[in-house]
């Protein structure tokens, strides 16, 4: 029986232990930083899931595993690799990586063989209710590289209500996925759900972010073409109204950001190729200030 570990229990982890622990056939352990519930929930649109996987708060009671998914935040990444990773990872293991952004392998390369790190893109619009409790508003998606790991990571997910597939473009599907972020910094900028796309003041600032980071994207080897932009905006349109991306989640709980892997790397990578960015920096820049400004009325 394959032997799985999740570390992070947030919005993301909670849906993939679930899930994964729901599907059967496969030994599944959640690992967190503090405990509080023993059981999972997450309420999808195929109605919910409940399950018991193992829950771990302290990495010296784990053994290595078949599979390590990383599913917090990119800040995070440092920590985990120096706490859980030691316990978790024998000769064989494998680390996926699940995390917005574009620099998946990037965040672990100082503690694991990039050989056996699988980055993944994950679309799972998922919003924390409480300890171990998830609202799941949309089917989730996956999509790893094509490699030597992709089909066994892709056959654990059969039957989780989950798809993931495999693409030889992987940089293409990343940097399509970190538009529609890039995008997101104003949702929570503004402290407001996806349906501020609709305001005359906002769409015009999404679409902005939105080309920088196409043409951030380009300059970085992603097929993108002059319809791009369109598309994401039209993507933005269609998400649910009352939708909470992580980012604005996270400002309003008072929880740190992953602003630096949405937007930062944009401004980043952009001035690595000498291209402007500056609708991302500003959007960047304004959110660290209302953020500090948050903090010290507090």
């Amino acid at each position: 029986m394959p032997r799985i570990a999740i570390v992070g229990a947030g919005a993301i982890g909670t849906v993939i232990a679930a899930r994964l622990s729901a599907r059967g056939g496969l030994d599944v352990s959640l690992c967190l930083r503090s405990g509080g519930f023993s059981s999972l929930e997450v309420q999808g649109p195929d109605g919910t899931v409940a399950a018991t996987p193992t829950l771990y708060a302290d990495p010296t009671q784990t053994r290595p595993v078949d599979w390590v998914i990383a599913t917090t935040k990119a800040y995070d990444s440092a920590a985990i690799a120096r706490t859980w990773l030691p316990a978790l990872m024998g000769p064989q293991t494998r680390l996926a990586v699940l995390q917005n952004g574009v620099e998946h392998v990037a965040n672990f390369a100082a503690f694991v063989d990039p050989a056996r790190i699988l980055p993944v893109m994950l679309d799972i619009p998922a919003e924390r209710l409480g300890p171990g409790r998830v609202l799941q508003r949309a089917a989730g998606i996956m999509v790893v590289p094509q490699g030597p790991d992709s089909a066994d990571f892709i056959t654990l997910f059969h039957g989780t209500g989950i798809n993931v597939t495999a693409d030889a473009d992987f940089t293409t599907v990343v940097w399509r996925k970190l538009c529609l972020n890039a995008a997101g910094a104003v949702s929570a900028l503004l402290r407001q759900p996806a349906g501020i796309v609709h305001h005359a003041g906002a769409a015009p600032v999404m679409r902005a972010l939105v080309a920088e980071c196409v043409a951030v994207a380009r300059a970085e080897g992603a097929n993108m073409d002059d319809a791009t932009v369109d598309q994401v905006m039209d993507a933005c349109c269609a998400a649910a109204p009352a939708g909470i991306n992580s980012l604005l989640a996270d400002r309003m709980a008072g929880r740190p950001m992953e602003l630096d892997a949405r937007n930062g790397v944009i401004i980043r990578r952009g001035a690595a190729h000498g291209i402007p960015t500056p609708v991302n920096q500003t959007v960047h820049d304004l959110i660290l200030a209302a953020v500090s400004a948050e903090k010290a009325q507090r």
